[in-house]
């Protein structure tokens, strides 16, 4: 099955098109407010925040997000954000900024750093039709952190380095394509390692560890091939290296422990093992710029969070009946298809509900024109996902679970909801990410009843919790007969 990237991206930019170029028609505004403005006489650059809202913001917004890993989550720290409800503080920070500054970008200073944060869905839309230039993927907090183990990867890479290393990954992970070329073997992949964890016995606790462990021996075997279903060293390098990258700046780089991960990656790149995202990797052409080897720990680092949301899905279909009878009603009609709409929007309305990425950033590289004044160039912009995503000042459906809304028109663009972000920076293994949860998921409910046992604050009858702590899910799984 074929599909053209082009009218997702086209939606994309017709649904930005429209204000950008009012925008553009429009005259440089000057800011003269003295509770709002940058403290410059005459300025008019867009409003600032005062010291007091920057200071609640870094505590409120920034730093929580921090906190529980960017890069990999710490369990301690989600358990805790889980119990002090921080999430909702967060937006609710987020929405008191917008009630006193209004929905244009406003101005931070942190750390030495400017920082805009973004209140409008049409501005979301801008910053991401507009990447790389002038907004640019490459900031220096997220170079930072990934040049821990992918110096070269493309999100950190500029220019020609950039587009040559986003197109590696985009023909290697089928980008275009809702269903990968291979995706009958990853199916028997993952038939296979979940078929070991049922076993014989006629019940089951399913855990994240648990979860986790089979999880990641899919990916291994999905990427690299059978010869790395058991190579825990692979995970376990990464796993340092990701620990490490969460501190960023504040730690040094460990070039011994990337040299051997990109080592162990390198020797499955030469193996090129059939029926494996790396065979592809010979077929295609490279220059001395591409680097194979430092695109792929990019690949197994969002596989990650790929598991947290099928995870997450499964205890919103298991705690929302309706939509569960959907769910297996979609599986039994599907007569072997790969492409399962519903699971797709179930998984696509879980990342909404609890993005895996909570902080989308960008780099200006020149000053930026916007309705309220002036962005200047080297200035980090924040999207703070859950805001967009859970506005219940905005949003009717904020706190429900409702896979109907990616299945519905524009609803997503109209409303700032980018679970795998958008534009030309868009996840590249989008495609590839909901084809192995969907088949994770499919597998699960063909062959078990799936119990919810913890927590029991998911619940159909309730606004659903700003964090879902994915390490405390615990199910119990019942065979069908």
């Amino acid at each position: 099955m074929r599909h053209n990237c082009e009218p997702r991206h086209a939606a994309f930019l017709r649904q930005s098109g429209p204000s950008l170029a009012a925008f553009a028609a429009m005259p440089k505004l000057v800011v003269h407010d003295r509770t709002v403005g940058c403290g410059i006489a005459g300025s008019n650059l867009i409003p600032r925040a005062t010291l007091t809202d920057t200071v609640l913001t870094a505590l409120e917004v920034f730093l929580p997000t921090v906190a529980k890993g960017a890069i990999v989550r710490r369990p301690a720290v989600m358990s805790l954000a889980g119990r002090l409800d921080i999430d909702r503080r967060a937006k609710q920070r987020m929405q008191r900024l917008r009630r006193k500054y209004g929905t244009g970008p406003l101005l931070l200073h942190i750390m030495g750093r400017r920082v805009a944060l973004l209140f409008a869905p049409v501005d979301v839309n801008r910053v991401l039709a507009e990447t790389p230039e002038p907004f640019a993927t490459a900031t220096p907090e997220k170079t930072a952190a990934l040049a821990h183990f992918e110096p070269k990867g493309s999100l950190i890479s500029r220019g020609e380095e950039r587009q040559e290393r986003r197109r590696f990954n985009e023909t290697v992970l089928e980008t275009c394509q809702p269903v990968h070329r291979l995706a009958g073997a990853f199916s028997r992949t993952v038939a296979s390692e979940l078929g070991q964890l049922y076993g014989m016995r006629s019940r089951t606790e399913l855990t994240w560890n648990h979860f986790a462990g089979v999880w990641f021996r899919i990916v291994r075997q999905v990427i690299f091939g059978k010869a790395a279903r058991d190579d825990e060293g692979l995970s376990s390098v990464m796993s340092r290296l990701r620990h490490a990258a969460n501190w960023a700046f504040l730690i040094p780089q460990n070039p011994r422990l990337r040299r051997e991960l990109l080592n162990r990656i390198d020797a499955y790149l030469r193996i090129a093992e059939p029926e494996s995202l790396v065979a592809a990797a010979p077929h295609i052409p490279i220059t001395g710029i591409t680097h194979p080897e430092q695109q792929i720990p990019q690949w197994l680092f969002a596989f990650d969070a790929a598991g947290m949301a099928a995870f997450r899905t499964l205890a919103l279909l298991a705690s929302h009946p309706n939509e569960m009878k959907l769910a297996r009603e979609e599986i039994a009609t599907s007569r072997g298809e790969h492409f399962l709409p519903f699971l797709r929007a179930a998984v696509l309305d879980a990342i909404r509900l609890w993005p895996t990425t909570p902080l989308v950033l960008r780099e200006t590289d020149t000053e930026t024109h916007w309705r309220t004044g002036i962005m200047p160039a080297r200035t980090t912009v924040a999207i703070f996902t859950p805001f967009f995503h859970r506005d219940d000042e905005r949003l009717a459906y904020a706190d429900q679970f409702s896979p109907q809304l990616w299945r519905d028109g524009d609803a997503p663009h109209r409303d700032g909801l980018i679970p795998f972000s958008e534009g030309s920076a868009a996840c590249p293994g989008r495609e590839l990410v909901l084809l192995l949860t969907t088949e994770v998921i499919r597998n699960l409910l063909s062959n078990t009843e799936i119990h919810l046992r913890r927590p029991c604050c998911v619940d159909k009858n309730r606004a659903l919790p700003s964090t879902l702590n994915h390490f405390a899910l615990r199910f119990e799984l019942r065979p069908i007969s």
